[in-house]
């Protein structure tokens, strides 16, 4: 009898996620991690460039947080959340709240962006509810727009071209066009006042109807790493707050010090509603928030049927929240915040120092610790078949980079050096100028 080896017994049982499982390679065993750094079964290095779909802040196996959530379980290790609490809950929306802006202060637990983007959605359409403008049924996105996979989310996202054999069970949205702007581009203002004429005119015509408008600030993640000005996110939120719509902000990705600050808003204006997830926990474990003003809890009291009826089993989790904890307790260590820095530096220097030398390189782009460029050709959707060559080429150089469609970014976990992000950038020349070469 032949034993397979961990990558067969998966591939016999297991279904991946954003996987053609007919044509996909056998998954690689990772059998341990530390820092930048992911070993597989054979000990073969691979330095995570997107800290494992964004979540790793810190680095793996941060002793930190390990040693914060084997102390909890020590303690406790879950409890429902409703009519119980715990320290770890408490003590972690006391901490963010000194991060936060003064209006953001009551906290809502669910386990993931998706969920937090749900119960952001539902609180928007349940609030104009209880104000019995029943009218308010609609919601306003961003071209491009990614929130998650539920319906709901989904129907926000509508737009980024991920959901087409569910189109039929998805809401109808009204999508405003995003500025997208690059390094060197010329013709960005200009757009921008389009864009933004555009938007006035979409609201005048609806704003009665819309609950809310949703927002990635500063990064559409999932949407091909599109960047925008914050001076045309003020601009939006200007025109969205005098037609009287909630705004949400979905930090999903962008919160925890990706943008270059702790939260992206901060570089914008705040929200009604910000969704947290991925970095909450420094990448340990499942756990999400989504935080909103004491205008809008308030409208859910009185009896029952103003109350907000949505929750989940592990809400709120004793060891999720002490992972979160101990992440913002490094987090708030200058150490970690000098290294924010100087990734956003190390990737302004390298990067537009290779787009200046390189023809392959279109549209260059940083945001904090967010590098991205388009390579060789204009983008043409997320299943472009260089995005499978290019992930394999990288693996195959020991780089976890995960191109979105010919879109190349690199978010790396904030351990990273800038010696080792120069590294990245060398090695990526090499691979890219191969592949065009056909060698």
């Amino acid at each position: 009898m032949t034993v397979k080896n961990l990558a067969e017994r998966d591939k016999a049982i297991i279904w991946h996620p954003f996987t053609q499982e007919k044509v996909a390679a056998l998954p690689i065993p990772i059998v341990r991690g530390q820092g930048l750094r992911l070993y597989d079964e054979n000990d073969k290095e691979y330095w995570d460039m997107v800290s494992s779909w964004w979540v790793n802040l810190h680095g793996h196996s941060h002793p930190h947080i390990a040693r914060a959530i084997y102390e909890q379980a020590q303690k406790l290790e879950q409890v429902m959340f409703a009519g119980f609490t715990h320290e770890p809950a408490v003590m972690l929306c006391e901490n963010l709240r000194l991060e936060l802006a003064p209006s953001l202060r009551r906290f809502f637990f669910a386990d993931n962006g998706s969920t937090a983007v749900e119960a952001a959605l539902k609180m928007a359409y349940q609030y104009w509810y209880n104000q019995g403008e029943y009218q308010r049924t609609m919601f306003l996105s961003f071209e491009g727009g990614y929130h998650g996979d539920t319906v709901g989310a989904m129907s926000l996202g509508r737009t980024s071209g991920f959901y087409k054999p569910f189109e039929n069970l998805l809401f109808e949205i009204i999508a405003a066009p995003f500025a997208a702007t690059w390094e060197g581009d010329a013709g960005c203002e200009t757009r921008e006042e389009v864009y933004l004429q555009h938007l006035n005119a979409i609201l005048n015509d609806t704003h009665h109807k819309i609950a809310a408008f949703i927002i990635e600030p500063l990064v559409q993640g999932a949407g091909g790493m599109r960047m925008c000005r914050p001076e045309f996110l003020k601009q939006v939120m200007h025109i969205v707050r005098s037609y009287g719509i909630l705004v949400i902000f979905d930090e999903v990705m962008t919160g925890f010090g990706r943008t270059g600050t702790m939260f992206a808003y901060q570089q914008v204006s705040e929200p009604d509603f910000l969704c947290l997830s991925k970095g909450l926990s420094g990448g340990f474990l499942p756990l999400a928030l989504t935080i909103t003003t004491e205008q809008i809890y308030n409208s859910f009291l009185g009896d029952f049927s103003r109350a907000f009826a949505h929750g989940h089993s592990y809400s709120a989790n004793p060891l999720g929240c002490a992972a979160a904890i101990a992440s913002l307790e490094l987090l708030s260590d200058l150490k970690t915040k000098t290294s924010i820095s100087q990734i956003n530096d190390a990737h302004i220097q390298c990067l537009f120092a290779l787009s200046a030398e390189k023809s392959y390189i279109h549209k260059p782009r940083v945001c904090g610790t967010i590098a991205a460029f388009d390579f060789a050709e204009p983008a043409i959707g997320y299943d472009y078949q260089n995005g499978q060559i290019l992930k394999k080429a990288f693996l195959d150089n020991g780089l976890i980079i995960r191109p979105l469609g010919n879109t190349i970014y690199l978010l790396p976990p904030y351990c990273v050096t800038t010696e080792e992000l120069r590294v990245v950038y060398n090695k990526m020349d090499i691979i890219l100028q191969s592949i065009l070469k056909g060698t």
